[in-house]
């Protein structure tokens, strides 16, 4: 049971030596029951969802809350099961397929749900409809202190709406940029014949990840004031930094090998979906192909618009050929660069003609930012980053007023509707 000292704003300075070592045993015992019931698309993927799971016990101390991105190309790819372990392991859930933003606005409070959305294709596909407040509302609401203003009330009042809750939302294909953004990613794959998993049913499966979760609330929730002044090393930066830190204080919480464990899976998942992005964004897709252009003509010092169209087009595995009606033209190709402000200009070559035309130099500092090296992107091998210090100074003030230990009713958490 969750101790009723677990306020979460006690004096905390750090974990001590027993009960990190507690926490990374009931992290390795949930990471062994997660993978139990799912087959994620790898050993990075499962540890991040069990210190995601973790993370969610100590939302009050938070500054970021990450979202969990559960995709799959197809529908039996397991995404609605990672959301049935969440629900039985994580704080408070909060389960639907079908909401409002009213709704959400009057749930989330000083001790938010975890909220769980499955079938989230359906709210952000072409036949969402007015569900674009959903999506402004799970944008604001991973970063703290970002509230929805709306009119409520007889008198009509503008009203100040939390936003502030992890969530995990499930669907098929991607969701928009603005939510994988914030998200740690799970890109999901139906099971190869081989692999088993543990059929997953109420009777039993539920009390023992119940009984994981409770534990995990007695050991984290009075650590929330120790994980509100952990300023922990990342490894990675900017927004990637935001999403993952919550996850790394868990891991440097628990010690043992979880914060190295923790920091590998953060660079392993973000370095994958730099790669996911670089393949399916058109424009960083151009800025490559275009790299690859001038490498082929040895690096020139320009290229004229028309031979560079014609390489692009002649690429048989790229979509040039078939952009717009027509192909790629020379309009398309300046209309995609002018946001990199790269544009062609009159050049005159080595023969004398004069003719539009590209310069490379012009390209250096887009591929620089965009796509850059894979040589030079890559963290070097064997990098770790050291664990996580206390704050120096002041430590960021905890969230006002008093806690609660567990969800209302008790720690069995909402009933799931049908």
């Amino acid at each position: 049971m969750v101790p009723d000292s677990g306020s979460g704003t006690g004096d905390h300075p750090s974990a001590s030596g027993e009960a990190a070592a507690e926490g990374a045993a009931l992290l390795d015992e949930l990471r062994a029951a997660v993978g139990r019931y799912v087959v994620l698309p790898s050993e990075e993927a499962l540890a991040a969802v069990t210190l995601w799971v973790a993370a969610s016990h100590i939302q009050p101390a938070l500054q970021h809350a990450p979202r969990l991105a559960v995709v799959g190309p197809t529908k039996g790819c397991g995404k609605s099961r990672v959301l049935d372990v969440l629900h039985e392991t994580v704080h408070q859930p909060m389960m639907t397929v079908n909401t409002s933003p009213a709704v959400v606005f009057r749930v989330i409070g000083k001790n938010p749900p975890t909220l769980l959305v499955d079938e989230a294709d359906t709210i952000f596909g072409p036949k969402a409809g007015d569900k674009e407040d959903l999506r402004g509302l799970l944008n604001a609401g991973h970063q703290r202190n970002r509230p929805a203003w709306r009119i409520s009330g007889p008198e009509h009042k503008p009203t100040a709406f939390p936003t502030f809750a992890m969530a995990a939302l499930a669907g098929i294909g991607d969701l928009p940029d603005t939510i994988m953004d914030r998200a740690v990613v799970l890109r999901m794959q139906k099971r190869k014949p081989g692999e088993r998993i543990t059929p997953f049913r109420s009777r039993y499966s539920v009390p023992e990840l119940n009984a994981m979760r409770d534990r995990l609330a007695a050991w984290l929730t009075p650590l929330r004031g120790a994980a509100a002044a952990l300023v922990p090393q990342m490894p990675v930066e900017d927004r990637a930094a935001d999403t993952w830190e919550p996850l790394i204080i868990v891991a440097d919480l628990a010690g043992g090998h979880w914060p190295t464990q923790a920091r590998a899976a953060c660079l392993a998942m973000t370095g994958n979906e730099v790669v996911q992005d670089a393949q399916t964004t058109l424009k960083t897709r151009l800025l490559r192909d275009i790299r690859r252009v001038f490498e082929q003509e040895g690096n020139k010092q320009a290229l004229r618009s028309q031979d560079l169209l014609a390489a692009l087009i002649q690429d048989a595995e790229a979509p040039w050929s078939e952009y717009g009606t027509k192909g790629l033209n020379a309009y398309h190709l300046a209309n995609m660069l002018r946001d990199f402000g790269i544009s062609p200009a009159n050049h005159r070559f080595e023969n004398g003609r004069q003719a539009k035309a590209y310069t490379r130099n012009q390209f250096l500092d887009a591929w620089a930012r965009y796509c850059p090296d894979p040589a030079q992107a890559a963290p070097a091998a064997g990098h770790q980053a050291p664990p996580a210090r206390p704050f120096q100074g002041r430590a960021p003030a905890p969230p006002t007023g008093s806690l609660p230990v567990g969800p209302p009713g008790g720690t069995t958490g909402p009933k799931r509707t049908h």
